[in-house]
């Protein structure tokens, strides 16, 4: 039975992270949308629940992550190249985002990452076929 993958993450300001994702490329569900929350698109199984923090506290009871200081999840999402992979670090950084290491090339496996606008880390790779 193949499975939908729905990962959370809280955000200080909703409009500001669609901006930043949108100018990555993503698109959003309007269906799952209002002034709290948004449904970003990665693929027919893979979505991102952007939640506002007051938002993403009502499902857990902990404290959200300090991610200047922790890390919480790493984000890690398969590309179709080695130069796709580049160009969206590219695209992320300019958009705001920063690195928090040099691409790691081992040959078969190519990979590079950004830090979103909230501290979440997202690596993308490109391996080999």
């Amino acid at each position: 039975m193949a499975s939908k993958i729905f990962v959370n993450l809280p955000v200080r300001h909703l409009g500001r992270s669609v901006e930043f994702f949108s100018a990555l490329g993503f698109t959003f569900n309007p269906q799952f949308t209002d002034e709290t929350a948004t449904c970003m698109i990665v693929s027919d199984d893979i979505f991102v629940m952007l939640l506002t923090e007051e938002k993403f506290l009502t499902f857990t009871p902990k404290k959200i992550c300090d991610t200047s200081t922790s890390t919480e999840v790493l984000i890690c999402l398969s590309s179709e190249s080695r130069a796709a992979i580049d160009a969206t670090v590219a695209k992320a950084v300019a958009a705001g985002a920063t690195t928090f290491k040099q691409a790691q090339d081992h040959g078969f496996m190519y990979g590079h990452g950004f830090q979103d606008l909230d501290g979440h880390m997202w690596e993308l790779i490109y391996m080999e076929p």
